[in-house]
């Protein structure tokens, strides 16, 4: 099989992170992006001599693109022609209209958190679920929140057996740069059961779970705590021994300097990761506890770049690159450097 080829269509927060994704991945080819203006991520795109080729969606003023100097290859629908497999990170609702042109083209398709379940044929999580996605046509990828907080459950889960989890979410209101949300200085509560805790139910039938979400007024990161009921009693050191298998969960320690959310997006600046991004969770040791049966910890979400693994992993189960689930994620692991700290 030769190197897959994908699009990624949006290039905003999730798109760029994508693409730098795909690329990063020795068997598969990147073969552009499509985007509706000359945003920031466009100019800085051009700014960098245009890594990746870019096409334009229906609707879009070439003219504008032409004035900033930036190259154009051609339309969305060239691209989506072109490629084996499209990314859709366009803003929510509009990948639902974007599917009518992958369907017409016959070109599979990985939507984002964004959209809403029935868009896909599958629900899906690398890790949790994998084989569900084997050979589908559309994919849909967890949120970030869900994406996070499953790898925790179905480390767990897999290592010991799990019933049911209940779940606060510390939630940031928006990413670095945003502004639509406004200045605040509030916490804001959601309606019980989050949608996170719904959504785990969905891709992880057997397990029970329901959660609590609180919307802060910080952008580095949500942090997640989960109190799990296994099958058999979970001790510390058992969870603790579990999570530190697992390359896409970061196992640290607040003595270490992990104190909070932020901790965790300088690290990832003075390690030169791109953006200050991080692929995996971090799960503070510190905060695994006991409490009677149950067995207790937090984790922290980085919002912009969680789940691109996962859907790395799901451009390997829609187009049968790899039907083994542990080899799938340990091919995407490997490209992305994941557990190279260890």
């Amino acid at each position: 099989m030769g190197k897959i080829k994908v699009g990624v269509a949006g290039y905003g927060v999730i798109g760029q992170r994508l693409a730098d994704g795909v690329a990063r991945q020795g068997d598969m080819e990147l073969v552009g992006v499509a985007d509706l203006a000359p945003t920031l991520s466009i100019r800085a795109l051009k700014e960098q001599g245009m890594p990746y080729d870019l096409y334009l969606v229906d609707g879009a003023d070439k003219s504008q693109f032409d004035a900033c100097g930036i190259p154009v290859s051609g339309t969305f629908e060239e691209l989506i022609d072109k490629v084996d497999i499209m990314l859709d990170s366009s803003p929510g609702g509009v990948g639902a209209k974007n599917k009518e042109l992958y369907v017409k083209h016959n070109t599979k398709a990985i939507f984002q958190g964004g959209e809403k379940n029935s868009v896909a044929d599958v629900f899906f999580h690398g890790y949790a679920n994998y084989e569900k996605g084997v050979g589908q046509n559309y994919l849909k990828l967890t949120s970030c929140n869900t994406t996070g907080l499953i790898r925790s459950v179905d480390c767990l889960d897999r290592a010991y057996g799990i019933e049911k989890v209940a779940i606060t979410i510390i939630r940031r209101v928006a990413d670095p740069g945003d502004y639509h949300r406004g200045l605040t200085n509030a916490l804001q509560m959601d309606k019980a059961p989050s949608h996170q805790a719904v959504d785990l139910m969905t891709i992880m039938p057997h397990i029970e779970a329901t959660g609590i979400l609180v919307h802060t007024p910080v952008t580095h990161g949500h942090i997640i705590t989960v109190v799990a009921t296994g099958k058999q009693k979970i001790t510390k050191q058992m969870a603790l021994d579990a999570f530190l298998t697992h390359d896409r969960i970061r196992v640290v320690t607040i003595d270490e300097g992990f104190k909070g959310n932020a901790s965790f997006f300088r690290y990832a600046r003075d390690l030169g990761n791109r953006r200050g991004d991080m692929y995996e969770i971090g799960l503070w040791a510190d905060s695994i506890v006991e409490s009677g049966d149950d067995i207790m910890y937090a984790i922290n979400i980085p919002q912009e770049s969680v789940t691109i693994p996962e859907t790395m992993d799901g451009i390997r189960a829609a187009c049968n690159m790899e039907t083994d689930r542990l080899k799938a994620v340990a091919e995407t692991n490997k490209y992305l450097g994941l557990g190279k700290w260890k």
